[in-house]
């Protein structure tokens, strides 16, 4: 590996001459350059086109697996120092784990802590950010300290301490993110290290021109530590194959069309045999050629009890090409291994059975009774927006016993996901009940619908009154909402939304609701709620000809309160100011969309009437509308810092935005913005707060 390294130039404040040190499992492209004493970590990944330059400002350091991406400048002050976690003093300290992404700029002094992200040309100067801090893109933080788990959006300005001690906390979400980018990089490091070695990548190159004559030794595509990959077997599939292998378990696949696939007819692939991993991955992919169109699935075979350990999906008709669905762990395979009930499972069951409640053995008892079949299907959280259920194993039992310790085993398992019992009339081949019998968190609810439990022969219709479906989440007001977009055939979808994006509008689709029933309807809302909780979550009613909005309203707050909307009367449009947060308007569901009220003195605890009224023209008019926010120092000079665009398009999105800002920058002026679009110029400059 030829890198670009040379000493440090002699200068009056230095003559050390100092080089690089360059750990021997980093990877350092050779388009970068490296100058001075650049203390260079293990698996440590710098990118082409980056300067590192440790010729005034010195020493520099860089901790284990942290990646140096595309264009990153790195340099530092011939005056001033920080603190190392090792104790010792550094112009520029990069802790571990961090990403400092394409085009940043570090300029010391300057400290880094661990797991941080600074993120596309964002540029920190005689800082020190925390463990655990994320940097979004055109960010500029100098002079300050940022504390560990801080979130900085993009193209914050942060000079001020008091600007960073109000910074809020990192999200889950991005905590995964970041993860992932190390994750990614580290993939990187390892594959240019391969790719300069003749020894690691020539069976690479050998068994690509060889096709499906894989090499023999087994070995050879993860001793140097590269992952294999394939054109179409997601990473997720190669890794489960690595590791059945690795443990000693056999792998088989079988294909299902379409129209078997609901009643779980799959056909055996031809059997693989090898354990290499390169000869199973052939064997997969010339089993997903040729049944394209298919449903392909992978399993393991533990050879001493002959029993599956593991069953998942790994192609799809629509040529979806799927590896984990979540619910199978390929670090550990015990939990799922597949077994048929024994005699004694058959003869314990009873109506306090530890997996199935009194009413779904009632169900069994009373479908089998009137000669229906019974079927079970399977759906993980994911999918479960989207309705798309998987068969488990056929039910052929008539007896009620086999039955319900068929439907014991399908619950262990699919534990972690929703499983629902349905009844199918055999004459007329359609289903007279659909009951959810047991969801991710273990509950089992019962979803039946109308006054009888009884099976019919008329499909399963659930009673037009909404109070007949309870729910734990959801108020009474809303279940109605539910119930008159259900009736009056629209579409129903979901959106969630953080705190911190709550104010920007920056809401994200949960996925359409495919339910065409009340109960239905009101187990996908609540699973989202339990999805996003700590978000906002709102209801989404669609008129599918016009393809417009007819209902938005709030179902839940990161508090965990759930919204009721009501304005009392139930028919007027209503303002509801909550918690000062999630303003939201409400309407009764009719034909036509969802129109706000033009009365402008709508209440809120900060804006005046006349703001609240300007808000109300800006919008009338087109106007976008921003916020700038300022502290006392810097208000005399006129160095305002923008909020944000507020992407709301109604009054109490625009009111919500503004009070969120009003309340973040508590101490500071605060002044509203209307631009015009087309013309890109400013039409309102209003202060709405003082320190």
């Amino acid at each position: 590996m030829a890198v670009r390294s040379t000493a440090a130039p002699p200068t009056p404040w230095s003559q050390s001459l100092s080089e690089p040190q360059i750990h021997s499992t980093a990877y350092v492209h050779s388009f970068s350059n490296l100058i001075g004493d650049v203390r260079i970590g293990p698996n440590v990944i710098i990118a082409p086109g980056t300067s590192i330059r440790a010729d005034e400002g010195h020493p520099f350091y860089i901790g284990d697996s942290t990646n140096i991406q595309d264009g990153v400048v790195i340099h530092g002050l011939e005056q001033g120092r920080v603190v190392g976690d090792d104790g010792n003093k550094y112009s520029v300290w990069v802790g571990k784990n961090s990403s400092l992404t394409h085009m940043a700029l570090i300029h010391g002094p300057c400290y880094v802590g661990d797991d941080c992200f600074i993120g596309f040309r964002s540029t920190v100067f005689n800082a020190r950010i925390g463990n655990g801090c994320i940097v979004m893109m055109h960010a500029l933080i100098q002079d300050v300290e940022i504390p560990p788990g801080k979130y900085v959006p993009s193209g914050a300005i942060i000079t001020s301490q008091q600007q960073a001690d109000r910074l809020p906390d990192v999200q889950e979400q991005d905590m995964h993110f970041a993860h992932h980018v190390v994750g990614i990089n580290q993939a990187l490091r390892t594959g240019y290290r391969c790719a300069a070695d003749i020894a690691c990548i020539r069976p690479i190159r050998d068994e690509k021109n060889n096709g499906n004559n894989r090499s023999k030794d087994s070995n050879n595509s993860y001793s140097n530590g590269v992952i294999m990959s394939s054109a179409n077997l997601s990473q997720d599939t190669i890794e489960q194959v690595r590791q059945l292998l690795e443990q000693g378990y056999k792998i088989g696949t079988e294909h299902v069309d379409q129209r078997r696939f609901r009643t779980g007819s799959w056909q055996s692939c031809q059997p693989i045999e090898s354990k290499s991993p390169s000869e199973v991955v052939s064997a997969l992919e010339k089993c997903l050629h040729e049944h394209a169109g298919e449903y392909v699935r992978l399993f393991g075979i533990e050879t001493k009890g002959k029993k599956r350990i593991l069953e998942t999906i790994i192609q799809r008709p629509d040529g979806t090409v799927g590896g984990s669905n979540g619910s199978h762990k390929v670090t550990s395979f015990s939990s799922n291994t597949y077994s048929a009930p024994s005699a004694s499972q058959n003869a314990s069951y009873s109506n306090g059975s530890s997996g199935l409640s009194a009413e779904t053995i009632q169900h069994v008892r009373q479908l089998l009774a009137g000669g229906y079949k019974i079927g079970t299907e399977h759906v993980d959280e994911r999918r479960f927006r989207t309705g798309s259920w998987n068969s488990c194993t056929p039910l052929d039992a008539n007896s009620e016993r086999d039955v319900v310790a068929a439907l014991e085993n399908c619950l262990h398992e699919h534990a972690g996901e929703y499983i629902r019992l349905f009844g199918i009339d055999p004459k007329a081949k359609k289903r007279v009940l659909e009951t959810i019998i047991q969801r991710p968190n273990g509950v089992a609810v019962q979803l039946t619908a109308g006054k009888s439990t009884s099976p019919t022969v008329a499909p399963l219709s659930y009673s037009s009154s909404a109070s007949t479906t309870s729910s734990s989440k959801l108020g009474s007001e809303v279940v109605e909402q539910l119930q008159q977009l259900l009736s009056q055939g629209y579409k129903i979808t979901a959106e969630h939304v953080d705190s911190r994006r709550f104010r920007t509008g920056s809401w994200t689709s949960c996925g359409q609701i495919q339910a065409t029933n009340l109960s239905g309807a009101v187990a996908a809302l609540e699973s989202y709620m339990g999805e996003f909780q700590g978000e906002y979550v709102r209801l989404i009613g669609i008129e599918p000809k016009a393809k417009k909005r007819v209902l938005e309203t709030i179902i839940q707050r990161p508090d965990g309160a759930v919204a009721q909307h009501s304005n009392g009367n139930g028919s007027s449009n209503g303002y509801s100011n909550g918690n000062g947060n999630g303003n939201s308007y409400s309407t009764q569901v009719t034909a036509t969309p969802v129109s706000y009220s033009s009365n402008v003195s709508a209440p809120s605890s900060r804006l005046s009437s006349e703001i609240v009224e300007q808000l109300q023209q800006l919008l009338s008019q087109g106007y976008k509308i921003s916020a700038e926010h300022v502290d006392a120092r810097r208000f005399r000079t006129g160095s305002w810092a923008s909020c944000g665009q507020i992407q709301a398009t109604n009054l109490s999105g625009a009111v919500a935005a503004l009070e969120s800002y009003m309340g973040e920058y508590q101490g500071e002026y605060v002044r509203l913005i209307g631009i015009e679009p087309k013309a890109k110029k400013r039409v309102v400059e209003t202060i709405v707060q003082r320190p």
